[in-house]
């Protein structure tokens, strides 16, 4: 569970400014890692759950199903990241998580997080900045998939997808891991899986990005983010502490 233990004290670290007594009691929870394999539901729309989870490799997304069966993603979620954290705070789910590929977990128990945040105001901080964030990157892709072309919408896509990657270390010489099919990808943008195809197609053509078995590529990244108009200040990538120092010291 080390791997656990350093990504929560990574993540919080990130969002707030933790003392020595935040970092230990961090490290008195009991996250418990379990593998998950592609396709299978981590959490459903309608569930109560009791724990919140990290994940500690591979890849989730985030999606909600029509009555249809349509499946929309709505995000995805990479090593370090803590994709359903609102579960502390909303009883039911109204969304599913789920694992794109081969990944695992660490869940860790509401009944410890929440006396955790109680005692702990800068580690509640830290959860809080998280939900503020995903909130971003949701009004993001609402803008991404109702005002951009099909071109512009998928190369924004890759360009954050690299980004993220890129700054949680999983990121290698221009390329990182993107294990969703072209209709996965359709389903996150609002496009056929068609159309995904040719906007691949053209981004390859022009040498700017590839997607292949699972890899992105970035050929000429001032390129891709051009064609994208890609500013990356909705990540909140910075380290903004201060904040919770002033309050919380």
């Amino acid at each position: 569970m080390e791997l656990a233990f350093e990504l929560l004290l990574a993540k919080a670290a990130q969002h707030a400014t933790l003392l020595a007594a935040d970092r230990a009691a961090l490290l008195d929870l009991m996250p418990r890692s379990r593998p998950v394999a592609a396709g299978e539901d981590i959490v459903r729309q309608g569930d109560r759950p009791d724990t919140a989870v990290i994940v500690l490799s591979g890849m989730l997304g985030r999606y909600q199903t029509l009555e249809t069966g349509d499946r929309q993603y709505i995000s995805f979620h990479i090593t370090g990241d803590m994709p359903d954290i609102q579960s502390l705070f909303l009883s039911t789910m109204d969304h599913s998580v789920c694992a794109i590929n081969g990944a695992e977990i660490a869940a860790v128990p509401h009944k410890q997080l929440i006396p955790l945040i109680v005692s702990r105001p800068a580690v509640g901080f830290a959860f809080w900045r998280v939900t503020l964030v995903d909130a971003a990157i949701f009004r993001q892709a609402v803008t991404n998939v109702g005002a951009r072309s099909h071109l512009a919408r998928l190369a924004h896509f890759f360009c954050e997808q690299y980004t993220r990657a890129d700054d949680a270390g999983l990121a290698v010489e221009k390329s990182c891991d993107l294990p969703l099919s072209q209709g996965q990808i359709g389903q996150a943008l609002g496009m056929a899986a068609i159309s995904v195809n040719r906007a691949v197609q053209a981004l390859r053509k022009d040498d700017l990005a590839t997607l292949r078995a699972g890899k992105l590529e970035i050929r000429d990244w001032r390129g891709l983010a051009r064609v994208a108009e890609f500013d990356p200040t909705y990540l909140h990538l910075t380290k903004e502490a201060e904040l919770s120092k002033m309050a919380f010291k």
